[in-house]
């Protein structure tokens, strides 16, 4: 059986003050609106923790940030 670790982390949104979900209280947005350097900053975390073995199970973006919910399999230890 595979056993896994999970892992939740929070990513301030002055960090991502442009990205498509945070749109204006209209609605008005697009996904031409993001800079290149607020999906950098996003592909960065994601590789990041790729690096480590992190897989990203579900990312939750809010007006105060993003929020990441990562898992990694774990071997298992012996009894």
């Amino acid at each position: 059986m595979k056993h896994f670790e999970y892992q939740i982390t929070h990513h301030p949104g002055e960090s991502f003050d442009q990205v498509v979900y945070f749109c204006t209280e209209t609605a008005e947005c697009s996904l031409n609106e993001v800079p290149g350097d607020q999906t950098k900053i996003l592909t960065d975390i994601l590789n990041e923790r790729g690096q480590q073995g992190w897989e990203l199970v579900q990312v939750y973006f809010g007006k105060d940030g993003v929020m990441a919910f990562w898992k990694r399999k774990v071997k298992k230890k012996e009894d």
